[in-house]
């Protein structure tokens, strides 16, 4: 049985996504993705995306240089959006108040990128566009969640968001900031920089908490340390909401318990960790030292 039998050709599903069906079909049928996407079993997709339902909100924390993890919101993004469970898809990649909702589900590429103000050099299209085309092409918005540039200096001299997390938690996002620019950051940055952080986390609550819908699910593609329940978004958004946050993980999990997919290898601060083959290893300390002048 394929995709298109479980169907009904008058109902509403298989009007809305008519004209589409043949780009959906290709991302959601597939019943194990091309290429191969998880070491661990289920390869399938469609059974891991199932797995985590029913959720108002679904978190996908990538590692931005793992082509696997936008694959993966490719194929997570159009299994849900064929079912007509995709509410909204929002995006770390885009600035906040930037959305598709106003352009037609044929619109082109050009036309989508400028809707959401796409940043190419930060953000490769060929990476990122095609699970943002397959939502636009089922009528579902793309919405810019990020903190706009034009508001990073205020939130860094924003003292209140200091109170945002929990004193250990915002602890522990300064300690991720020092690790992650290789303890080459001047120590006066620290909190200013982690008032971006907390700021950013906070932008993204809050355009997923505006576009939930009832019996929908709002997708949510960022960076791994943003979807942690314990520092990120999850901090900021209403408890009312069913939250799954997904970390994609490179490289084997860091338990010696299988992924299954449907929670084994869980961390306290994910709901499931899906494993993906590891990529090359790259110094990024040593472009950051070329880059980072400690005063």
């Amino acid at each position: 049985m394929n995709c298109l039998t479980r169907l009904n050709p008058s109902g509403p599903a298989a009007r809305r996504f008519l004209a589409v069906l043949a780009l959906l079909l290709a991302a959601a049928c597939a019943r194990v993705p091309e290429p191969r996407l998880f070491p661990e079993a289920p390869n399938d997709i469609t059974v891991r995306t199932d797995a985590l339902l029913p959720a108002d909100v679904v978190l996908l924390g990538e590692q931005h240089d793992a082509a696997e993890h936008q694959h993966i919101h490719q194929h997570v993004v159009a299994r849900l959006a064929v079912d007509g469970k995709l509410g909204a898809l929002a995006l770390e990649m885009a600035e906040a108040g930037r959305s598709t909702a106003a352009l037609k589900s044929n619109s082109t590429q050009l036309q989508v990128q400028q809707a959401l103000g796409w940043d190419s050099k930060s953000w490769p299209w060929t990476a990122y566009g095609p699970a943002v085309m397959v939502a636009v092409k089922a009528g579902v918005p793309v919405l810019g969640a990020n903190l706009p540039a034009a508001s990073m200096r205020s939130a860094m001299a924003d003292s209140q968001l200091d109170g945002r997390l929990p004193g250990p938690a915002l602890q522990a996002q300064q300690q991720a900031l020092r690790s992650g620019h290789c303890d080459l950051l001047p120590e006066s940055q620290i909190l200013p920089m982690t008032r971006i952080q907390v700021a950013r986390d906070i932008s993204m609550a809050r355009t997923i908490e505006q576009a939930a819908l009832p019996g929908k699910t709002v997708v949510l593609l960022a960076g791994s340390g943003h979807v942690n329940r314990e520092l990120g978004v999850p901090q900021h958004l209403p408890h009312g909401l069913t939250v799954k946050a997904v970390l994609l993980r490179a490289g084997p999990p860091p338990s010696a318990a299988p992924d299954t997919g449907a929670g084994s290898g869980q961390a306290p601060a994910f709901d499931v960790i899906w494993t993906t083959p590891p990529v090359p290893e790259k110094d990024y300390c040593a472009d950051l030292k070329d880059r980072i002048k400690p005063s």
